[in-house]
Parts: C-alpha cells; sequence; structure tokens
C-alpha cells in the first residue's frame, strides 16, 4: 500500500527540479555593460578572418588590393542587435587566371568570435576607414 507522502514528495522534488534548471537558463543570453558576454571586443578578429576567407572564397590565394576597417559595435541590420562589425575589401581570383572585380563584405562578430559575412553592406561600411590587410593577400590554400 503506498503512502500519500509519497506522491506529494515526488511532485515537490519535479517542482524543485524545474526551478532549479529555470534559474540556470535564465542567465544564458546576458549582456554585461563591461563588454563581457555577446557584444564582447573581437581581439582576435584579423585572425578569425583570415580563417573564415578560406570557407567563404572558392579560391583563396592570390587576393588583391585588401584591406579592412576596425570593428566598431553598430546594428547590422535593421532586424538585428547591435553586434561587432568590421569591413573588409578586396579583389578575389574569379578563375585561376581573372579577378573578379572588387567586393566588400562586412563580418558580424558574436561574443568576440567571427559570426557570419553580409553581402551587400552598404549602410554598415559607409564611412568607415580602410587600412591595408596583407595578412589576406598572402593567404595560401
Amino acid at each position: 500500500m503506498q503512502s500519500v507522502a509519497a506522491p506529494k514528495r515526488l511532485f515537490a522534488l519535479l517542482i524543485g527540479a524545474a526551478l532549479g534548471l529555470g534559474a540556470c537558463a535564465g542567465d544564458h543570453h546576458r549582456t554585461d555593460e563591461n563588454g563581457d558576454g555577446v557584444n564582447a571586443y573581437p581581439t582576435n578578429y584579423k585572425t578569425d578572418i583570415l580563417a573564415a576567407m578560406h570557407v567563404y572564397l572558392n579560391d583563396p590565394t592570390a587576393i588583391r588590393d585588401a584591406s579592412i576597417s576596425e570593428p566598431v559595435l553598430k546594428p547590422a541590420s535593421l532586424t538585428m542587435p547591435s553586434r561587432y562589425t568590421l569591413c573588409l575589401r578586396f579583389n578575389p581570383k574569379k578563375t585561376a587566371t581573372v579577378y573578379e572585380g572588387m567586393r566588400e563584405v562586412a563580418a558580424v562578430f558574436v561574443a568576440g568570435r567571427f559570426d557570419q559575412f553580409i553581402e551587400t553592406p552598404k549602410e554598415l561600411c559607409a564611412g568607415v576607414t580602410y587600412a591595408p590587410f596583407p595578412e589576406l593577400e598572402k593567404l595560401s590554400r
């Protein structure tokens, strides 16, 4: 014969576990004002960009006229919250001997790490100051 206290204890245990797990999950998306969390400054942004370009481009070798801006905290689009974003300009190969022409992309960072490239960054890259990015021109396969 089962006592009345056993189902009550089980119910209390389940409620306690649910509250405990809920408390842990509640802090997951917090952004700290001091730069920790989602909007941490991307300290290794050049290294992240170089690694991403190996996947982004069909042929990452012999890129010409590469330049990069500093990461700035701004909205990546009207629907996205502010993230560190930088702009790149470069002339990649289209084929083994033909160049595509100048391209401009924006790189978005989340939690200090590269997240995505945005192909049409007209508003994002308007007025940025570019500096030479010779490391991108020296990529190998």
